[in-house]
């Protein structure tokens, strides 16, 4: 007869809150029964619903990288002096900042991590309101809830906000996923909105140099922040311009008194930049040539998708930048992401980034230019 023996004890956890209560439900895994549908077209599988790049990451930004590899010592959580002297003269070049000199910067690890944890990293919390458009990038949201702040949606921000309640004001042009991109005089109304309440204004720019039919402005251009960066932040990526999402190489510029504060924060959190990541972003900034290139491939996919989706029956709003195709039917967006499985064709739903987005699905250009070829054939056929 075995002895009787006491139960183990219960293990005791601690009383946390599940990620589950304050995050929304992953969006992409409602996709996967589509995925299957696409995926079993005899011709395979056209998967336009991401936007990671797909074309090969250039030779001298892979070089650079290698020739790095060697950085045996922990790396600076604010870059290289090579490194941060490649960001300014890139802002200044690029974003139209004449007085960059007068500019900080920050490289981070990827923009993603930037967006979701800037509002914790600012000391955001409840009863403090982050603000982003109706349309938008779920991490938008994910950044608000990780703070325990509350996320609202504006349509203008000028007279939907509650000023004294926005801590921190997105803007993102081009959008992600509307492509839609806001014109300089906007921009200049919104900025002088942002100042005069006290409101630190955070611009999203990543897709800055993928403007299509029309040519995107940053918020650090003279005309526009009047050649002071107070109170705004730039956000910008090589993810997509230089195919570099693998390397997660990303960046910040703006207000020094922000930007100071962030360091101390990411200093204290360990959140550094790899060396050799920091050596292929130099790379990256200072050549121009393989950024036409690849504007030049996303150019052609997007005649070739934009002439078949128009071909087959549907309207497509905004657009006029970045990665994606704002398409519709008039249909709920899961009948027209059903309808496009069927052609082996997988594009994310429009609810994924708003209610304002369920007629609505989200076409990227990131396919090769095979694939491109076989879903306009598939859509015109």
């Amino acid at each position: 007869m075995s002895p009787v023996t006491d139960p183990p004890p219960a293990v005791r956890r601690p009383s946390v809150e599940s990620p589950r209560d304050r995050l929304p439900v992953f969006p992409w895994d409602k996709l996967e029964p589509y995925r299957k549908t696409a995926a079993a077209h005899p011709g395979g599988l056209v998967d336009l619903s991401v936007g990671t790049p797909v074309d090969p990451v250039p030779e001298l930004i892979q070089k650079a990288l290698v020739a790095a590899a060697d950085s045996p010592g922990y790396p600076t959580v604010w870059g290289t002096a090579e490194l941060r002297d490649a960001l300014v003269d890139w802002v200044r070049r690029r974003l139209g900042a004449r007085d960059a000199a007068h500019v900080n910067v920050l490289p981070v690890v990827g923009s993603k991590e930037l967006v979701a944890w800037l509002p914790t990293q600012l000391g955001l919390g409840p009863g403090d309101q982050v603000a982003y458009p109706r349309l938008a990038y779920p991490t938008y949201e994910v950044g608000a809830r990780l703070a325990r702040a509350e996320a609202v949606v504006y349509d203008d921000p000028t007279t939907d906000l509650d000023p004294d309640r926005v801590k921190l004001l997105w803007l993102n042009s081009p959008s992600n996923p509307t492509g839609r991109v806001l014109a300089k005089d906007e921009l200049i109304r919104i900025v002088r909105w942002a100042r005069q309440h006290g409101v630190l204004l955070v611009a999203d720019e990543c897709y800055l140099e993928l403007g299509w039919e029309a040519d995107p402005v940053s918020v650090l251009h003279e005309d526009v922040c009047g050649g002071s960066f107070d109170g705004l932040v730039a956000v910008h990526s090589l993810s997509k311009r230089s195919n570099l999402a693998g390397y997660r190489a990303a960046f910040v510029a703006g207000d020094s008194a922000v930007l100071g504060d962030l360091l101390q924060i990411r200093k204290h959190g360990g959140m550094m930049t790899a060396a050799p990541v920091q050596a292929a972003t130099v790379a990256a900034l200072g050549d121009d040539t393989h950024v036409a290139e690849q504007r030049a491939r996303y150019a052609a996919r997007r005649t070739a998708l934009r002439e078949a989706l128009l071909a087959h029956g549907f309207r497509i709003e905004h657009s006029e930048a970045s990665l994606y195709l704002w398409v519709t039917r008039g249909e709920n967006c899961w009948d027209t992401v059903g309808h496009l499985a069927s052609l082996g064709i997988l594009v994310a739903p429009g609810d994924f980034y708003g209610e304002a987005g369920q007629q609505f699905v989200r076409v990227a250009l990131t396919a090769t230019d095979e694939r491109v070829a076989a879903a306009a054939a598939r859509l015109t056929g």
